[in-house]
């Protein structure tokens, strides 16, 4: 199953101004990622990108790297496919969106489902909502190194 992140607005109220971005590969993004940054508004990227050819197109002219070239564009087009929604969610947090929760889902549509359906009902905490923690009974009896307990401890 993938993880979805699901961005909204902060001056939106619950369920309008909500954006689910799938957080994994992304195909598309590896294809063509100009194109991919420039249809997600990711102006920046974009321009870095840009710089990034232009300097694999110089190294390989001037710095005879010609061999190189197509080896190190695939290796970019690979970073922009791997952490291209990355990208995203951070341009989207730039421009005053908030990440309000991660949603397991095979589909998109199910995980709008479980963000907005059955699982958020009205006496119900959003699933972002942090649980409190719940101290262990026997915390002072058992020794501890870091968070990892040792109950047969001599």
């Amino acid at each position: 199953m993938a993880s979805w992140v699901i961005m909204e607005k902060p001056d939106e109220r619950a369920g309008d101004g909500t954006l689910l971005v799938r957080d994994g590969f992304s195909f598309v993004a590896f294809i063509v990622p100009l194109l991919w940054l420039l249809w997600h508004r990711l102006w920046i990227e974009a321009l870095v990108l840009l710089a990034v050819a232009a300097g694999i197109a110089a190294a390989s002219t001037f710095g005879g790297l010609a061999g190189a070239e197509p080896f190190v564009s695939v290796l970019v087009s690979l970073f922009i496919g791997l952490e291209g929604p990355n990208l995203r969610l951070r341009a989207l947090a730039r421009r005053g969106w908030r990440e309000a929760g991660v949603v397991e889902a095979a589909s998109r549509d199910e995980a709008e489902y479980r963000w907005f359906g059955a699982e958020r009902s009205a006496g119900e905490p959003s699933p972002a909502a942090p649980r409190a923690a719940q101290p262990s009974r026997s915390a002072a009896a058992v020794p501890t190194i870091g968070m990892v307990e040792f109950p047969g401890a001599r």
